[in-house]
């Protein structure tokens, strides 16, 4: 049961990043930059579609691996998730603080 827990969190969370990204690239007001909105929008809708698609790769792989008896695969999908949400962020700061000026 908490590996089906596990896949529908990540799930949620690749809604919410699809759902954030196409608030950002509809509903956020125009940026001093042109296409700044999606250059924050984007790369989260990209990233929630990814983490859907992992997701389930890594139910999968951990489903055999606890049919096995054997140790469940390691994830790189929280590093994923969190390097990009970094990288977002990162941008969206830089592109604030100039719209700001």
């Amino acid at each position: 049961m908490a590996n089906e827990r596990t896949f529908l969190a990540w799930n949620r969370t690749a809604l919410g990043l699809v759902t954030a990204g196409l608030a950002i690239t509809q509903l956020l007001p125009t940026l001093a930059i042109p296409g700044g909105r999606r250059l924050i929008g984007l790369p989260l809708i990209a990233l929630g579609v990814v983490t859907s698609h992992r997701s389930f790769s890594e139910w999968v792989a951990n489903e055999r691996a606890l049919r096995m008896k054997a140790e469940l695969p390691p994830s790189r999908l929280p590093l994923l998730v969190s390097s990009v949400i970094t990288l977002v962020a990162a941008v969206a700061l830089v592109l604030a603080a100039i719209g700001s000026r």
